[in-house]
């Protein structure tokens, strides 16, 4: 399932992230890669370590609990703390698949990547190309959001960055492990969750029907999540 998330982060949000990040540390982006990702990632990404990379990371993690599409899409477990990357001067990142595991530098988390998540910093018009591409069974997605909007989508999914030719793209990226780490369920349950909602707006939450697919969904949960 790729699902947009629009509105992550306001604009003003959007002005204290990118005045942290900004002032950090930037290095090579292949600090975070794998032997094959190496070899199509040309980006610069801010220090793991950075105290400014923590102070936004956190701010993020913060404003996705209170995202209800977010949660109710990912139903996380466990959120890698989010990295930044910057992409310019036609720099990319060519054809990859996530790997199946990450560890942060300290080696006290481990997250199974179910999920990737891209958060953009940058409005569309900063930058020319820059374009997440998704390929999956429906096809091929190029998506290029408004900053402060997310895309979500399957971590096994083959993607790309396309070559930024000018400006800047500047991003926050990371991945869910989610209480249900098969795909398909995890969007049945999501499409149940977004229909007990419409349901329960246009009867009451009282109702029986509302009451017996809540019980379902719940009951389904329970079946497939692994906590």
């Amino acid at each position: 399932m790729l699902l947009q998330i629009p509105d992550v982060l306001t604009k003003d949000d959007i002005t204290r992230v990118r005045g942290l990040i900004d002032a950090g540390e930037w290095v090579d982006g292949n600090v975070t890669s794998g032997p094959q990702s190496a070899l199509a990632k040309r980006n610069m990404q801010l220090a793991e370590t950075a105290p400014q990379a923590r102070e936004a990371g956190d701010f993020i993690l913060q404003k996705l609990e209170r995202t209800p599409l977010f949660v109710a899409a990912a139903l996380p477990l466990k959120v890698f703390p989010p990295l930044f990357n910057r992409y310019e001067g036609g720099q990319a990142f060519g054809n990859h698949i996530d790997n199946a595991v990450r560890r942060n530098r300290a080696g006290d988390l481990r997250v199974r990547t179910d999920l990737s998540c891209t958060l953009f910093l940058s409005e569309p018009d900063a930058y020319e190309g820059g374009e997440l591409v998704v390929e999956d069974t429906y096809g091929v997605h190029a998506v290029k959001l408004a900053a402060g909007a997310a895309i979500l989508y399957p971590a096994s999914s083959l993607h790309r960055v396309e070559p930024v030719t000018s400006g800047a793209r500047v991003a926050s990226f990371f991945w869910i492990q989610s209480m249900v780490r098969d795909d398909a369920q995890r969007a049945l349950l999501f499409y149940m969750d977004l229909a007990v909602q419409r349901l329960g707006a246009e009867l009451s939450l009282g109702h029986p029907s509302v009451v017996s697919l809540t019980g379902a969904y719940h009951n389904l949960l329970r079946m497939w999540a692994d906590v």
